[in-house]
C-alpha cells in the first residue's frame, strides 16, 4: 500500500492530534470548581440506576470521542489517497488489415462466403484497424482504415447484398438471349447492379477489367502512414487473377507485390478452386494460379485455394491466427486508488457518532 498524497498524512494527523489534544484541555476547563455542594448525594450515588446511567456517560463519551477521532484519521488518509502499485502485461494489437477484393462477376461465390467470414473476424476485434477497397477496371477505397466496427460490419452487409445481386445475374442473365429473359425483372436487377458497380468500372470499355496490379497497388497506398513501423500492416486479397487488360495497365500484378515488400506488407492470397475458375478466352488456370501464389509469397504472406476441405471460412481463421502473433506486449505499472478500507471505517464511525449523539441528547 502506498500514498499518492503522503504529504498530506504528515500534515493532516498531527492537526488532528494536536485538535484532540486542545479540545480535551478546552473541556476539563469547563469542568465546574467550587461553590457549595449538594448535601446527602452518597445515597443517590449506591443506586442502581445512578451507577447504570454513569457507565453510560462514560461509555457514550468514550464512543463519541473514539468515533470522531476516527472519523478525522480516516479522511486524512482519504485525502492522501492510499493506493496499489500493479503491474499489468497488455497485449496491444497494432495491425492495419486491408480486404482488397476483385469484384468480378465470376467470383461471386467466393467473396460472398468471404465478407461472411471476415464479419465474424471483425465482431471480436479489438485495437485493430481494418478497411476495404475493391476493385475491377478501377478501384474504389470503400472503408478507409477505422477501427469503427460497427461501421464495418455494416459495410460488409452491403457487400453481401452486391455478391447475392451478382449470383442472381449470372443464374437468371447472364449467356442468355434477349427473348428468353424477363425484361422488367432484368432492367430491376440491372439497375441495382450498375449501381454498385460505377466505382469499379470508369473506362471499362477502354482499360478492360479486373486489372490485378492496379487494385493491389490502389490498396497498398491506401494504408495511413505506410511506412509507420509499429504497426503490422496485411491485406487480404481475393481474386482469379484473370487479367482482361485492353490497355496496357500501369502496374502489373508482380510490380504491385514487390512495392508491397518493400513497405513490408503481407498479402494473404485466397483463390477460387477449379470448379468455380471462370474459363473464357482470357484465362489460363495454372498460369494464373501460379503467378498469383509468386506474387504472393514474394510479400512474406500466404497463398490459399479454396476447397471442400479448405474453405473460406477456415483460410480467414488461419490468417487470423497467424497475424496474432504479431503482437507487441507493453508492461505497464499503474497506481491504482484502494480507498475500500477506509471509507468503510470512516462510514461505521459515523454512524457510531449518530447514533451515541442521538442517546446523549435523549
Amino acid at each position: 500500500m502506498v500514498l499518492k498524497n503522503p504529504w498530506v498524512l504528515s500534515i493532516g494527523l498531527p492537526i488532528v492530534i494536536l485538535l484532540v489534544v486542545a479540545i480535551n484541555l478546552f473541556v476539563n476547563k469547563l469542568k465546574y470548581k467550587g461553590g457549595i455542594k449538594v448535601a446527602n448525594t452518597a445515597k443517590i450515588k449506591d443506586t442502581v440506576i445512578y451507577k447504570t446511567l454513569k457507565k453510560w456517560k462514560v461509555v457514550t463519551t468514550v464512543l463519541v470521542e473514539l468515533s470522531l477521532i476516527l472519523s478525522l484519521g480516516m479522511t486524512v488518509v482519504l485525502m492522501a489517497r492510499p493506493s496499489k502499485v500493479e503491474t499489468v502485461k497488455n497485449g496491444i494489437k497494432k495491425r492495419d488489415i486491408f480486404l482488397c477484393m476483385d469484384v468480378s462477376y465470376s467470383l461471386y461465390e467466393m467473396n460472398g462466403e468471404l465478407v461472411e467470414s471476415i464479419k465474424a473476424i471483425v465482431e471480436g476485434m479489438e485495437g485493430d484497424r481494418f478497411g476495404i477497397s475493391i476493385f475491377n477496371t478501377s478501384t474504389v477505397l470503400y472503408v478507409p482504415m477505422t477501427d469503427d466496427y460497427d461501421f464495418i460490419i455494416e459495410k460488409l452487409d452491403v457487400l453481401k447484398e452486391y455478391f447475392d445481386l451478382q449470383k442472381e445475374y449470372m443464374y437468371n442473365y447472364n449467356d442468355k438471349y434477349m427473348y428468353e429473359i424477363d425484361m422488367d425483372e432484368y432492367n430491376k436487377i440491372r439497375e441495382k447492379l450498375d449501381y454498385y458497380d460505377a466505382g469499379t468500372l470508369i473506362n471499362n470499355m477502354i482499360r478492360g477489367s479486373s486489372l490485378i496490379g492496379e487494385g493491389l497497388a490502389s490498396c497498398l497506398y491506401s494504408f495511413p502512414q505506410i511506412d509507420d513501423s509499429d504497426r503490422t500492416r496485411v491485406i487480404i486479397m481475393s481474386t482469379d487473377n484473370t487479367q482482361e487488360a485492353l490497355s496496357s495497365p500501369i502496374i502489373e500484378l508482380k510490380e504491385a507485390a514487390q512495392a508491397c515488400a518493400n513497405h513490408d506488407v503481407k498479402v494473404f492470397g485466397i483463390y477460387p478452386n477449379k470448379e468455380n475458375y471462370l474459363i473464357d478466352e482470357y484465362s489460363d488456370y495454372e498460369n494464373d494460379i501460379n503467378n498469383f501464389r509468386k506474387a504472393v509469397e514474394s510479400t512474406g504472406g500466404t497463398f490459399y485455394i479454396e476447397s471442400e476441405t479448405l474453405t473460406v471460412d477456415d483460410i480467414v481463421k488461419d490468417i487470423q491466427q497467424q497475424e496474432a502473433k504479431e503482437v507487441e506486449v507493453m508492461t505497464i505499472t499503474k497506481l491504482n486508488d484502494q480507498p475500500q478500507v477506509f471509507v468503510i471505517i470512516l462510514f461505521i464511525s459515523l454512524i457510531i457518532l449518530f447514533i451515541t449523539g442521538t442517546v446523549i441528547l435523549l
